[in-house]
């Protein structure tokens, strides 16, 4: 392999983990060679050294032994942590995914024994890249890119869909509707919105044992109120409605998400069969679940990786003290693949790599997790927040949403 070879590669590695660089990044360095010919072997073996030393300091090739802190700055690999802040402050990104927004709840008394739960968001703003508190919005999606939210108003359900602009902080477009919509996801590409549509407030809460043994709030054993769901063009604001109720063994918060390639809805129930999953044909028809999600679970956040050949499971084990291990399989015929570190796998960085939940301290101890990032094949991991403090039974813990970026 010639030097232009050697150079042309190592760019490949650099880019591979990072965010797109300008067209023709490899072409102009090597223009620029081409009019030093003077140094020619110097430039280039100056230009090999630097990309295998930046690829030695990246955390991830650790062998695993231990957990590799950033210093809390953007990092390589297209990772941006802060394992000092949680909540988070700063943006908190790795390869293709960032922390978009976050949320705490805090429950609303109707009656003595029964509230309505009130989130209260903390945007990214993409100028500055810091997490903006945001108390408009009873529920709030990301687009894929990182520029627009689709937002609902308090109190839910509501009449009309927000479209808002991240960088200014306001709605571009409403949409009205119908029916009283509760819950917002876009579709992978982020082209279209599902907005589920509800007869009453789905976050309703009733008095449950707290960790303590005491009386707090959790979600109300009541049957969900939903009544269907609308599918939404995110460029014309024009959808269609469609009548689905929520069966008993559904929560009161039963929203849909698209599968992947949009062609179908799904919604979590209550129970471990089919991977407390339901599917359903934009005609509201009950149907099997695709091919490549049929053994997903709803419960996991981070589901397909972004390439569609892996599929991220649950909890299988805990052999240490915040040394957690999931389950990565096959989605087509549900066997495993391997298992990476992670007590809850939330959304996928690259084809490799995850962002987890990881606890700290052991099973007997209270659940204070933070967001790490973990690789297959690779023992480490990288914090990317600071240690998330016990719930106290009110939802007050903070809760990510991510998005592509």
């Amino acid at each position: 392999m010639n030097v232009e070879e050697l150079v042309r590669e190592a760019l490949r590695e650099q880019a591979a983990a990072q965010p797109p660089a300008g067209a023709g990044l490899a072409d102009r360095v090597l223009a620029v060679r081409r009019r030093r010919r003077t140094r020619r072997l110097a430039s280039a073996a100056a230009a090999t050294a630097a990309v295998v030393a930046v690829a030695v300091a990246v955390p991830l090739l650790d062998a695993g032994k231990r957990d590799v802190r950033p210093s809390g700055v953007v990092q390589r690999n297209g990772i941006t942590a802060h394992p000092d802040q949680s909540p988070p402050r700063q943006l908190v990104a790795a390869g293709r995914t960032a922390l978009a927004a976050y949320y705490t709840s805090r429950t609303v008394p109707l009656t003595d024994d029964s509230g309505i739960g009130v989130r209260t968001y903390r945007l990214l703003d993409p100028r500055t890249g810091t997490y903006v508190k945001d108390a408009r919005w009873a529920f709030v999606a990301v687009a894929p890119g990182l520029r627009t939210a689709a937002v609902l108003e308090q109190t839910l359900p509501v009449r009309r869909i927000g479209l808002l602009d991240l960088a200014t902080r306001k709605v571009a477009r409403w949409i009205p509707v119908e029916h009283g919509v509760g819950g917002l996801a876009f579709s992978y590409d982020g082209t279209r919105l599902l907005a589920t549509t509800y007869g009453a407030n789905p976050d309703t809460r009733g008095r449950v044992e707290d960790v303590k043994g005491g009386l707090g709030w959790g979600p109300a054993a009541t049957p969900s109120s939903r009544t269907g769901f609308y599918d939404i063009d995110v460029a014309s604001g024009k959808g269609t409605w469609t009548g689905v109720e929520a069966g008993k063994d559904s929560f009161a918060r039963a929203d849909f998400s698209y599968s992947r390639t949009g062609g179908q809805v799904y919604a979590q129930v209550v129970g471990d069969r089919d991977g407390m999953q339901r599917f359903y044909g934009l005609d509201g028809e009950r149907i099997a679940a695709p091919a490549d999600e049929r053994y997903l679970r709803s419960d996991v956040g981070a589901r397909l990786s972004p390439n569609g050949r892996l599929a991220a499971l649950g909890l299988t084990k805990e052999i240490a003290p915040g040394k957690s291990y999931s389950s990565i399989r096959d989605p087509r015929t549900g066997e495993e693949v391997t298992k990476v570190r992670g007590a809850e796998l939330l959304a996928w960085a690259d084809d490799r790599r995850l962002i987890a939940w990881e606890r700290v301290g052991g099973l007997d101890e209270p659940y204070r997790p933070r967001l790490v990032l973990v690789t297959i094949g690779r023992d480490g991991t990288v914090p990317l927040s600071g240690v998330r403090e016990e719930d106290n039974g009110d939802f007050d813990t903070w809760q990510p949403v991510f998005a592509r970026r």
